[in-house]
C-alpha cells in the first residue's frame, strides 16, 4: 500500500478514461475553435466548439441522420458518411464565421484513415482550414466509396452478396452505386447551404 507522501491523486475524469487533461490544457490555451468526433454503432456525428471560460460553445455540428434527408440511403457510419458529415460541419463553420479549426480526439488515439480521418477530410473539402497530414487522411477512391462499389461487384455472382449487403438489398440500395451517390448527396448539401 502506499504511504501518504507517495500518492497523487489522479482526476476522475482522466482515470474513467475521458479526458487527457495534458492536451485538453493546451487546446485551450490556443483558444483555437475544435472539432469533435464521434462514432456510434450507426451513425458519426461531429461538432464545433470554440472554447471559453465557463465552458466551451458548440458553434456548429453535423449528424449522419442528417444525410438522409439529402437522399442518403447507405450506411450512416460507413467512410463516405464520415467525409459527408465532415464537409457538412465545414459548410456550416464556414457560414457561422469560423475559418479554421484543429482536431481534438481527447484520450482516443488518431488512427490515419479512419472515420474520425474521413470527417477531417470533408471539412477540409468544404473549405475549412483543419491541420492534417495528406497521408493520415483517406484516399479519395476510398470516401467516394469505390473499395465498397468494388468488393460489391467482386462478390455480385456468389451467395456471399446477399449475405454481405443483406441491408442494402433490403433497401434496395446497390452498392456498387456508392460513388455516385456520395457526389450527389455532397452537391445537395452544397445547394442546401448556398440557399
Amino acid at each position: 500500500m502506499p504511504r501518504a507522501a507517495d500518492y497523487v491523486p489522479i482526476f476522475r475524469r482522466r482515470r474513467e478514461g475521458k479526458t487527457n487533461y495534458h492536451s485538453r490544457r493546451t487546446l485551450v490555451v490556443s483558444r483555437r475553435p475544435f472539432i469533435t468526433v464521434f462514432v456510434s454503432d450507426r451513425n458519426v456525428s461531429a461538432q464545433l466548439h470554440v472554447p471559453e471560460k465557463v465552458g466551451d460553445r458548440v458553434v456548429a455540428q453535423a449528424h449522419s441522420r442528417e444525410l438522409v434527408e439529402q437522399g442518403w440511403r447507405a450506411s450512416r457510419k460507413s467512410l463516405p458518411a464520415a467525409y459527408l458529415v465532415g464537409y457538412l460541419l465545414g459548410l456550416r463553420a464556414l457560414k457561422v464565421g469560423v475559418s479554421s479549426a484543429v482536431l481534438y480526439t481527447g484520450v482516443r488515439a488518431f488512427i490515419p484513415g479512419s472515420r474520425i480521418a474521413a470527417v477531417v477530410a470533408g471539412a477540409r473539402d468544404a473549405g475549412l482550414d483543419v491541420p492534417a497530414s495528406e497521408d493520415a487522411l483517406p484516399d479519395e477512391s476510398r470516401l467516394r466509396g469505390d473499395h465498397v462499389a468494388e468488393y460489391a461487384k467482386a462478390l455480385r455472382d456468389s451467395g456471399l452478396y446477399e449475405q454481405r449487403f443483406s441491408g442494402y438489398v433490403k433497401s434496395g440500395f446497390d452498392p456498387s452505386d456508392y460513388p455516385k451517390l456520395v457526389e450527389e448527396v455532397k452537391a445537395k448539401l452544397k445547394g442546401a447551404m448556398a440557399s
